[in-house]
This record gives C-alpha cells, structure tokens and sequence, in this order.
C-alpha cells in the first residue's frame, strides 16, 4: 500500500526576480498570469518568454470554455515549459497546457484522449489556499454539465511547485480569507480520509494550526494584520495541498462543486458553506474513530472545554473573517436541494470514496436542507 508521495521540487523565494533569474525564465516559457500580476512583479524584467493574460479569456473560475481559448491562444511555436503564475483557476488550467495535441479539454476531463505531456510545468500560488501546485488535480465547470469535473492523473503534477509570499500581497481580504479556508478544508477532511496515513497527517495538523491561529490573530489585531503572516500562509497552503495530494477531500469538497457550478458561488466559500453541516453528519454517525482525534485538535486550538459545541465555535471564529449565509441567498432554489444530490453522486464518486463514513442519497439531502 502506497501511503505518501511528493513529485513536484518545492522552491521559496523572496521576490519573483531571484525566481526568473535562478531558473532563467525566457525563450521557450509560455508563462499563464493575470495582468495585475504581471504588470508590478513581472513587466520591467522585459523577460522574453510569452505571455498570456487569463481574464482576456474569461472571468471567474476555470470553465471548459475559457479553457479551450486559452489552449486555442498558445503560440505555435517549440512551448517547453508552461509557468503557470495565480490562483487556483490559472494553476488548474495550466496543468492542461502541457498536454499535446488537446483542442477541447473536456476529451481530457472524460478521458476520450491520450494524456501525452511535451512540456514541463513551473507553478507559482498567488493565493494561500488551493495547494494546487503539489496536487495532481485540474478542477473545471463544464457548462455544458452544470457542474464541477475533476481530472486526477499524475501527468498533472508539476514539476516544480515555487512558494513566493512577496505575490500574496495584493490579495483582497475576502479573497485571502476565502482562499485559506480552502486549505484549512483540505487539511481537515484529508485527515479524516480513509486515504490518510501517519505520513499525511503531519501536514494536516500542522497546516490546521497554523491557519487557526493565524485567523486568531488577525481577528484580534485586524485584517491588514495578514500581511505579517504571508509566509505562515503559503506554507500552510503548501501542507494542506500535500496531505490532499495524497489522502484526497471527500463530501464537502463535492457538495460545493453544484453550488460553484451553477452559482458560481468562489470556491473557499462553497466549501465553507457545505464544512460543518456534513462534519456534523460525521459525527453523528461515528463519533470516535479519526473525528474525534480532529475535532480534539480543533477545540485545543480554539480553548474548548470538554463537552463544548466545536463546529458552533469554528463557525463563530470563522464568520467573523467571511460570513456564512443560507444557500438560498446565493439563488438556491429548494428543488435543487434533489437535483444537486444526485448531480453529487452521479459526478463525484472520486471524491465521495475519500468521506470519513459513507453518506446516503438521504442524509445528503438532509445537509443541504439544513443548509437551505
């Protein structure tokens, strides 16, 4: 049984200056970005790689469409290395640039094609929550689904996965904070993951604690206070994206993907939404196996006395950084409570085999009804 690995080399930097020089970033490199990444942090290096800017191709999280634009964008010429530079919804579409001969992604998603990679792959987080860069997993809405699809396959991984906080900067507080709640998921529910071993549990506890406490702090000392706490972050991030690399994310993860696909609703807080209902589901239904090890942890981090409610108090720390609110504020309609349970079981199986216990088409629909 195989209970760990890590491919990509993992790289810190200061600034993205050391980064291009130490890897000589230029001719050959198509870098995918953001241009209000590119223009402080990139544009007087004058590097003479090709660009390209993601939101000229569409806004918002990564679709089937944007994507297939992107790929349809590349420069005909030798690529040999993609450098994929931003959030979650550049790293999962440039994990898709490295394949060739791809003109519609979706052949990818369904496995209609060959995965054959010519092309390395460099991967730069702009945001402290997807630990994309260690996984081997491209995310996308497929519009014409109406929901999220998922491609696991180890051609996905990145060669090397760089940490650079300096980039983390400009990053909105509800961003941030809907970012790192991303990571604080992944740590929590690859913990629980029948998946886990002693291996991926180290990176999970250590990237919940420092989250936890990071949140803590900022809570106490105020949202700018994030910007002493960049590099805590990122390596966080980090940690979350090698325990999920390995154990994998379960029903929370895929109870969010119909929310994010069809209302668009930002990932971190889809997945905010669905976390402590479906823990509470958990509980209830095996309370003393590796549940309740997190939930110790959580509430020692938090000051709980024994016996104290630690979903209600995890939810009180974390709705004064980004509110939760009933889905039905987000257009929820009731008869898609149904219809998003069985999308959910028709689409998600490969993540509904990492849930702590089983769940029911039933019990399912119990979470989001209380949810609603």
């Amino acid at each position: 049984m195989k209970n760990f690995q890590l491919v990509p080399q993992i790289h810190t930097f200061n600034n993205f200056k050391d980064f291009a020089d130490e890897f000589k970033i230029g001719e050959g490199d198509l870098i995918l970005t953001q241009e209000f990444i590119y223009e402080p942090f990139m544009k007087y290096l004058n590097l003479k790689a090709d660009f390209i800017f993601q939101e000229k191709y569409g806004v918002g999280e990564p679709s089937d469409e944007m994507i297939n634009k992107i790929i349809a964008a590349m420069p005909n010429k030798k690529i040999k290395r993609i450098v994929g530079i931003g959030g979650g919804t550049v790293i999962d579409i440039s994990k898709l640039m490295v394949f060739k001969d791809v003109k519609d992604c979706l052949n990818l998603f369904e496995k209609k094609v060959p995965f054959i990679r010519d092309k390395e792959l460099i991967i730069i987080p702009t945001t402290c929550g997807t630990g994309s860069e260690v996984t081997n997993i491209s995310i996308a809405e497929i519009k014409s689904k109406h929901t999220k699809m998922g491609l696991a396959t180890d051609e996905l991984f990145a060669n090397h996965a760089v940490l650079i906080p300096e980039l983390i900067k400009g990053l909105p507080f509800k961003f941030f904070v809907a970012s790192s709640i991303d990571a604080l998921i992944h740590a929590i529910e690859s913990f629980v993951s029948p998946k886990a071993s002693v291996y991926t549990e180290i990176f999970s506890v250590r990237a919940i604690e420092m989250i936890m406490k990071g949140y803590m702090e900022i809570i106490e000392k105020g949202e700018d206070y994030r910007q002493n706490l960049l590099k805590e972050f990122s390596t966080a991030s980090n940690y979350a994206g090698i325990a999920f690399a390995n154990a994998g994310v379960g029903a929370v993860h895929a109870m969010s993907y119909p929310l994010g696909g069809v209302y668009h609703v930002a990932h971190g807080e889809a997945n905010y939404e669905l976390f402590t209902e479906v823990f509470k589901m958990y509980s209830k239904k095996n309370p003393n196996g590796k549940i309740k090890e997190i939930n110790t942890l959580l509430s020692n981090i938090l000051g709980l006395s024994h016996g104290e409610d630690v979903y209600k108090e995890i939810e009180n720390v974390l709705n004064k950084l980004l509110m939760k609110k009933p889905l039905k504020e987000f257009g929820m309609k009731v008869e898609e409570i149904e219809l998003f349970t069985d999308s959910v079981i028709e689409t998600q199986q490969r993540l509904l085999v990492n849930n702590y216990v089983e769940l029911s088409r039933e019990e399912m629909i119990e979470i989001y009804t209380n949810l609603y």
